[in-house]
C-alpha cells in the first residue's frame, strides 16, 4: 500500500475520518472488444484435469442461489466441496424470498431486446457506477441461466401456447423478466437445491447446516479456511481447504427494519474485511418502493410486495392533502395524482426503484401521503411532526381492463399475502406501499474472476460489489446469483486451483490455532459483559440512526452526527450489552450479539463512505447535490470510481483505494426516464 495521504483538498474535513491509499484496478479482464472478453478469459484461464480435481477442496459459505449453484457446479466438476449455511436447511436461504422474476436477454417478445440493451439498462440503472466488463458478462450469460433452470424443471410461467412468458420490471422498456407467479426465488432455489443435494448424495459436497462462519483463516496471505460455530452445540471449529468462496448475501439488516430475513447479516464478509479484504461502495443501499408500510414500533422486519405489481398497478396519492383521510374509492379520478406517470411519461410506473422510492418520499413530505399518521422527529430542527408514510398502488384499472381472474392468475399469491398482513382486500381497495431497505449493491471488492484482493478468497452474488453500481434494477439479483454460481465462478476459480494442490493446513497450524483463539475470545467477551441492555435495543437504535442519516436522503451534517453517535453506541454495546445463556448451547441471543457487533462497525464505514461521496447517485440522495427540478446530480469529474475500503483497526481511519471506472461502450450522461 502506498503512503496514505489526506484528502482534505478534495473534501474538506474528510481527513478526520479516512485516508487515501494507492489506486487499484482489475487486471483480470482481457483487452479487446467487450463482447469477446468473457470468451477470451475462459480460454485463457488454466484448467484442472478431472483426476486432479479430486485432490482439491473448496469451501463455499452460503447456500442461496449464488452459493448453492456454485457448490453444486463445483461438486459436479469433481472438486471436494464443503458447503456451510446457518439455516437448518440449504432451502431456507434468503433467495427463497425473491418474488417477481429473473432477467434474461432472450428477446422472446420480439421487442428489440438484446444482450447490449440489458447491459446498457443495467449500467444506466446503476447510475453509471458499475464496472462495464462485469455487467456485460452478466448480460451475456443471462440467457444460459434460463435454459439451465428450465432443464432443472423450474416452473416458469408460460403463455397459452406453451412458450415462456415475460413481464417488465423497473428501468426498462422491454419485457425480459421470466417469472413463476410471485414465487420465482423459491422455485429457482429449489432447482439449485436439488442439484446441490444430488452432489451431496454423490459425495462431492459435504453439507454443514447450522454452522455460522465467524472468522477467515489466512496462511501466507492466502484464504485457506474458516472458523465456524455450531449453532446447536456451540462447538467452535476450523475447516480448511484450497480456496474459500463467500456467497453470504447482503447487509441490509444494518438498518434493523428491512425486507431481509432476520438472520441475514454481514459477519462473514466483515470477518474477511477485517482480515484485509477491501469493502467496495458500502454506502450503496437499495431502497425498494413497494414495501408494506411500517405499522408500529414493535415490528422486527418489513414485507416486500413484488415490483412486478408495477406492471399493472398504478401508483398515486391525492392531489389535495385534505383528501388523505378519505376512502380512496371515494376520491374522484380528477383528484388523483398519478405522479410517476405525470413526471416520467416515458417509463411511468416502471421507473427504476431509486426514482420511484424518492418520489414516494417527496409526496409524503409534501403532506399528501396516505394511511395512518405517525409522529416523526425532524433530525435537523428537533421538532415533532405527524406524517403519513404511504402511497397507493391501485389495480382497479387492471381489473377493469383484464378481469379479476386474469389479475389473480398473475399476482394472486401476492394479493393473498397483502390481505393476510394488512387485513385489507387489495382487489377492492388499493394497496398501501412505502419505500424500505431491500438490497445492498456494496460488497467485498472483487476482480473480473470474482477473486477479492485476498488471494484465494472469492465472493459471489450480493456479497460482492461488482454488477449493480449505485442502484440494482429489479429482477437482476437472481440473475447475478445464478450467473456467478453456475457460469462465472466455475470458469475462473479453476485458473487459481490449477496451481494446487497447495500444502495441507493442519489443525495445529499457527494460523488455525490463532483464528480459533480469536473467535473463542470474542464469544467469551460477549458472554462476560452481562450488561443491562438487550441486543435488539442496540440494533434498533443503530437502525434508526442509519435510516435517518444514511438512508434515502443524506447531508454532511447528518452523516457527521451519525458517525459520532455510532461510535458512542458501539462503546456502550461492549460495555452494557446483556447476552444471556451459554456458548455450549443453542443460543440465539449470542448469535444476534455477534452480528450486531459487526453491524456497529459496518454502519460507521457506510456513513464514512456516504460522507466522502459528495454527490447524489442512484438512491443515495445528497441534499447538497441536486438538479433544479430536484433530481439526483452526479459529479463524474470527482467520483467516477469504485470506493474500495481497507480496514485498519476499530477506531482507526480506514484507507480509501480508488478503482477508476472507464466507460468505452456507454456514454456517460445524467439519467433521464422522462
Amino acid at each position: 500500500m502506498a503512503t496514505a495521504v489526506n484528502e482534505t483538498t478534495q473534501n474538506p474535513g474528510a481527513g478526520a475520518y479516512f485516508e487515501v491509499g494507492a489506486d487499484i484496478g482489475d487486471t483480470k479482464a482481457p483487452d479487446g472488444p467487450i463482447d469477446r472478453k468473457w470468451s477470451q478469459r475462459k480460454f485463457g484461464a488454466a484448467l484442472v484435469n478431472p483426476a486432479n480435481r479430486r485432490k482439491l477442496s473448496v469451501i463455499v459459505v452460503g447456500t442461496g442461489l449464488a452459493g448453492g449453484a456454485a457448490a453444486a457446479t463445483l461438486g459436479e466438476a469433481g472438486y471436494n466441496v464443503l458447503n456451510f449455511c446457518y439455516q437448518d436447511s440449504p432451502r431456507r436461504a434468503h433467495s427463497i424470498a425473491a418474488q417477481g422474476g429473473i432477467n434474461a436477454a432472450k428477446n422472446y417478445r420480439n421487442d428489440n431486446d438484446s444482450t447490449y440493451r440489458l447491459f446498457y439498462d443495467t449500467v444506466k440503472g446503476g447510475d453509471y457506477r458499475a464496472r462495464e466488463n462485469n455487467v456485460y458478462r452478466l448480460a451475456e450469460v443471462s440467457a444460459n441461466i434460463i435454459d439451465q433452470c428450465v432443464a432443472q424443471g423450474v416452473p416458469f410461467a408460460r403463455e397459452y401456447g406453451g412458450l415462456l412468458d415475460n413481464r417488465s420490471f423497473g428501468g426498462v422498456q422491454v419485457q425480459r423478466t421470466f417469472y413463476a407467479r410471485g414465487q420465482t426465488g423459491q422455485q429457482l432455489l429449489i432447482g439449485a437445491y436439488q442439484s446441490l443435494e444430488r452432489q451431496v448424495a454423490a459425495g462431492t459436497v459435504q453439507m454443514f447446516a447450522r454452522h455460522e462462519m465467524l472468522e477467515l483463516i489466512l496462511v501466507d496471505g492466502r484464504a485457506r479456511g474458516i472458523v465456524t460455530r455450531n449453532m446447536v452445540t456451540g462447538a467452535i471449529e476450523a475447516h480448511t481447504a484450497d480456496a474459500v468462496v463467500l456467497a453470504t448475501g447482503g447487509y441490509g439488516n444494518v438498518f434493523f427494519l428491512s425486507t431481509n430475513a432476520m438472520g441475514c447479516n454481514v459477519t462473514a464478509c466483515w470477518r474477511a474485511h477485517r482480515k484485509g479484504a477491501y469493502f467496495g461502495n458500502p454506502c450503496y443501499t437499495q431502497i425498494h418502493p413497494t414495501c408494506i408500510p411500517v405499522h408500529g414500533d414493535t415490528q422486527s422486519k418489513l414485507t416486500l410486495m413484488s415490483e412486478s405489481l408495477r406492471n399493472d398497478g398504478r401508483i398515486w396519492v391525492p392531489k389535495n392533502a385534505e383528501d388523505c383521510d378519505k376512502d380512496p374509492r371515494e376520491i374522484a379520478e380528477e383528484d388523483r395524482d398519478y405522479y410517476l406517470e405525470r413526471i416520467y411519461p416515458a417509463f411511468g410506473n416502471l421507473v427504476p426503484r431509486d426514482i420511484a422510492s424518492r418520489q414516494a418520499k417527496n409526496r409524503c413530505d409534501e403532506g399528501r401521503g396516505v394511511g395512518p399518521a405517525v409522529e416523526e422527529v425532524d433530525h435537523e430542527t428537533g421538532e415533532t411532526r405527524r406524517v403519513r408514510r404511504g402511497v397507493y398502488l391501485d389495480f382497479a384499472s387492471a381489473i377493469e381492463r383484464m378481469g379479476r381472474q386474469t389479475v389473480e392468475n398473475k399476482y394472486g399469491n401476492l394479493f393473498d399475502m397483502y390481505a393476510q398482513i394488512t387485513g385489507e382486500n387489495p382487489y377492492e381497495t388499493p394497496m398501501r406501499i412505502y419505500p424500505a431497505v431491500h438490497y445492498t449493491m456494496g460488497g467485498l471488492w472483487v476482480d473480473y474472476d470474482l477473486m477479492s484482493n485476498i488471494t484465494g478468497l472469492y465472493v459471489t452474488g450480493e456479497a460482492n460489489f461488482s454488477d449493480h453500481g449505485a442502484n440494482r434494477l429489479g429482477a437482476s439479483a437472481l440473475m447475478q446469483g445464478l450467473a456467478d454460481g453456475y457460469f462465472v465462478l466455475p470458469n475462473t476459480i479453476n485458473d487459481y486451483l490449477s496451481k494446487g494442490p497447495f500444502e495441507k493446513v493442519g489443525a495445529d497450524h499457527p494460523a488455525v490455532v490463532e483464528a480459533l483463539r480469536e473467535t473463542t475470545s470474542r464469544v467469551e467477551r460477549l458472554l462476560a459483559i452481562n450488561g443491562s441492555r438487550t441486543v435488539d435495543s442496540f440494533h434498533k437504535e443503530l437502525g434508526t440512526i442509519m435510516w435517518e442519516y444514511c438512508g434515502m436522503e443524506r447531508t454532511e451534517e447528518g452523516l457527521t452526527f451519525a458517525i459520532a453517535r455510532i461510535r458512542e453506541l458501539r462503546e456502550e454495546f461492549w460495555r452494557d450489552v446483556k447476552v444471556t445463556g451459554l456458548n455450549e448451547d443453542f443460543n440465539q441471543t449470542l448469535e444476534r450479539a455477534g452480528r450486531v457487533a459487526d453491524f456497529l462497525e459496518m454502519g460507521e464505514l457506510m456513513c464514512v463512505d456516504a460522507l466522502h461521496r459528495r454527490e447524489s447517485c442512484g438512491g443515495h440522495f445528497r441534499a447538497e447535490s441536486q438538479t433544479e427540478d430536484g433530481e439526483a446530480l452526479r459529479h463524474d469529474d470527482e467520483f467516477l470510481y469504485v470506493a474500495a475500503w481497507e480496514f485498519t483497526g476499530v477506531g482507526n481511519k480506514p484507507v480509501l483505494h480508488k478503482e477508476a471506472l472507464v466507460y468505452d461502450n456507454v456514454e456517460l450522461k445524467q439519467r433521464s426516464y422522462k
